[in-house]
């Protein structure tokens, strides 16, 4: 009875196999394209859509004070309020209160 000899060829093909399954699981779930990397960037998406967001109500806050102290359309509250601000002016009949 002769013993056979198990033949290495199948095991290093098994190896092989294992290690590229185990390498692209890993890339697929923390490499620079990977399931991890999609939710953070998901997440920074989120954040830079709120700042734009309180970024444009700035911007229309600034452009609705700007519409109200230019010449078409002059708030006399308004440039009241911005002269007093300003300037420090005051009308001779307020009193202040420090």
């Amino acid at each position: 009875m002769t013993l056979k000899r198990p033949t290495i060829g199948p095991l290093i093909s098994v190896t092989v196999a294992v290690v590229l399954g185990t390498y692209f699981a890993f890339s697929a779930v923390q490499g620079e394209y990977g399931i991890l990397r999609r939710v953070q960037i998901e997440a920074e998406i989120e954040a830079k859509r709120a700042e734009r967001d309180d970024l444009r109500v700035q911007v229309d806050r600034m452009a609705n004070l700007t519409h109200r102290l230019s010449d078409d359309y002059l708030d006399l509250d308004l440039l009241d309020a911005r002269a007093r601000e300003v300037l420090g002016a005051m009308r001779s009949d307020e009193i202040v209160i420090r």
